[in-house]
């Protein structure tokens, strides 16, 4: 959950790879931990946040970490324009009582067995913190027959560079670590 009653954030929107997404970097936290993925506007219910950003036009896509938000724009849309309105609706959404986040942050994936596990343990400590830092997330669906499942979120759902970032990048660096990995599959 959010701490609601800070009143002076400082909001630092970047680009992400997605020319889609733009990532709004908070120097107050946003979720105590986790976070959460909201693909479209009917999944808004479970974060105020998301629905004050929802009702602005263009938004397509939000999604919540504990020191970012990554807003997801459709069509041409010109950040130049929107980028203003998204970080005045953050910032009237930490000068509300409104938590960020109602209920639980999504799950992440648990594996079973030495490998699935060694491949949370790369994922959690390697992998995520680099797709968060352009504004995305990367959460394990699970390990069967040589075969990775990830799921890809936030910026990297859409973008352009996610096939490249999957093989080139989380393909090989598992692989690297675990040889019985024949490939690695966005869900």
């Amino acid at each position: 959950m959010a701490t609601s009653n800070i009143k002076n954030v400082k909001i630092s929107p970047e680009p992400t790879p997605n020319p889609a997404s733009v990532r709004f970097l908070l120097d107050q936290p946003l979720l105590e931990s986790g976070t959460a993925d909201l693909a479209d506007a009917t999944q808004a219910a479970r974060s105020p946040l998301a629905q004050r950003l929802f009702a602005l036009d263009d938004v397509s896509a939000v999604f919540l970490a504990p020191n970012f938000v990554t807003v997801t724009a459709g069509g041409e849309t010109d950040w130049s324009e929107l980028a203003p309105k998204v970080m005045a609706e953050i910032r009237d959404h930490y000068q509300s009582d409104e938590p960020s986040l109602v209920g639980e942050p999504d799950a992440v994936g648990e594996g079973e067995g030495d490998v699935a596990k060694g491949i949370l343990r790369v994922i959690d400590e390697e992998i995520r913190p680099a797709v968060n830092m352009d504004g995305g997330d990367v959460t394990f669906g699970g390990y069967e027959n040589g075969i990775v499942h990830l799921f890809l979120r936030g910026a990297c759902s859409g973008c352009p560079s996610a096939r490249m970032t999957l093989k080139l990048g989380i393909e090989r660096r598992l692989k690297e670590e675990f040889p019985e990995i024949k490939a690695v599959e966005a869900m």
